[in-house]
């Protein structure tokens, strides 16, 4: 259950006017409010398990972070131990609108202290997160983790050139979607399992083709077996470049999409996984035609791929506009993908999340005057309409929301998580 609303003061008393007069001028313009708040609460989204401890995980692999990865800053109060971490997501959860998932990477299970190998893992081990999900009333997503380990050294995996390596990555991919069908299967809520891997070449490679290659065979063996919808989506990532591999990735985009179309997959759409400039906005309805679903990853790149907490955008408004008004929540999952080391990282969690559902509520209150007008051929009021819209009173509507979710509203939620990080966090060592 959410915990009860914070008590925010003066504001909490003169709130009720300020949303009759919101709801008042939406109406207005042609917004059911209620429509939209309905299919808000509907929408799910999956917080990401390494924002709370700096994607380290639970093995001993004996190998770094690598694969292009990299977490910056050194704020107290990690999460070490799967307990701590799922007390800090079950926290972030409280403070988030609505009913969510979590996404686990393989590097999470419960070992038991022990080393065990990916190409080893069960689903006993995260027999854990299950129970924890189950007793919760969360979906879980998955992924297989093929980086931070001594056969990814060298930048390949699924491509790598010899195929005892192969093999063991792709054993481990097969494990990984076998413990994601498990959990789709005892949550009743299909479990969206997303390959990504580091594979490139950090200068101009002689054989493009060959890796890629390598790769489709890899592929294949991987999702040789299937499962029913209900219980398992698969995913394929593509990225733009990654540290160390500067001069091609194999898994690109282009290789991505064409594995999607063919393959009938899911294609991952990662905001920082392509240039600066370039808007997955824009992709949604050019490859939804063509592919079962997409699997969304909303970062915040800076420059780069730098995986920065997500905020409150343009780029992130033009994603969930097209979503919301294309009518794609059926075929779009939408996933939280940032690790920030330099702020607490429970208010990380919460900081992102709801950005991501304050951009999906702008969207669901876009006024049905917007596309009338272009349908019309009256681009003149399109404009015009579009930006009086973004004067609307958005925020009045985002604080009933909390409330009638029983979340504190703007700003409350931040008392909260300082009570948390003096009572729990600060309490951690050895970080």
């Amino acid at each position: 259950m959410k915990p009860p609303v914070s008590t925010r003061g003066p504001r909490a008393l003169t709130l009720p006017a300020g949303v009759a007069c919101a709801r008042a001028q939406f109406a207005d313009v042609g917004v059911d409010v209620d429509q939209a708040l309905h299919r808000l609460e509907q929408i799910s989204l999956s917080l990401h398990c390494w924002q709370g401890d700096d994607v380290v995980g639970f093995e001993r692999t004996g190998s770094s972070l690598g694969g292009g990865l990299a977490v910056t800053g050194n704020y107290p109060g990690r999460a070490r131990t799967p307990g701590e971490l799922r007390s800090d997501l079950q926290k972030a959860l409280s403070l988030i609108p609505g009913r969510h998932r979590v996404n686990l990477h393989a590097s999470y299970g419960e070992f038991g202290g022990e080393r065990v190998e990916r190409d080893a893992i069960e689903p006993g081990h995260f027999a854990g997160w299950l129970a924890w999900a189950q007793a919760e009333g969360l979906g879980l997503d998955f992924n297989p983790t093929c980086f931070a380990h001594p056969l990814a050294a060298t930048g390949l995996t699924l491509a790598h050139p010899d195929a005892a390596v192969r093999r063991f990555w792709v054993e481990h991919c097969r494990r990984a979607r076998e413990i994601g069908a498990g959990f789709g299967e005892q949550l009743g809520s299909a479990c969206v399992t997303n390959l990504w891997i580091p594979d490139g070449f950090k200068d101009t490679p002689a054989d493009r083709r060959g890796a890629r290659e390598r790769l489709l065979e890899s592929l294949d063996a991987v999702f040789e077996r299937a499962w029913p919808a209900a219980q398992l989506l698969d995913a394929v990532e593509s990225k733009l470049f990654g540290i160390g591999a500067e001069s091609c990735t194999v898994g690109s985009h282009e290789f991505y999409l064409g594995y999607a179309v063919t393959r009938r997959k899911l294609l991952c759409l990662d905001a920082g996984h392509f240039h600066p400039t370039e808007s997955i906005a824009d992709k949604l309805s050019a490859v939804l035609p063509f592919v079962p679903g997409v699997l969304l990853h909303v970062s915040r790149g800076v420059r780069w791929d730098s995986d920065h907490v997500v905020t409150s955008t343009d780029e992130l408004q033009a994603i969930t506009r097209e979503v919301v008004a294309n009518d794609y929540l059926d075929r779009v999952r939408i996933g939280l993908d940032y690790f920030d080391a330099s702020i607490n990282r429970v208010a990380a969690w919460v900081i992102g999340s709801r950005a991501v559902q304050r951009a999906l509520l702008a969207a669901l209150l876009e006024p049905p005057r917007i596309r009338e007008a272009e349908k019309a051929g009256d681009f003149t009021a399109r404009l015009a309409w579009q930006e009086d819209a973004k004067s609307l009173p958005y925020g009045f509507i985002w604080d009933d929301y909390c409330e009638r979710q029983q979340v504190p509203g703007q700003g409350g939620w931040l008392d909260e998580v300082r009570q948390y990080e003096r009572e729990v966090q600060q309490s951690r060592s050895g970080n």
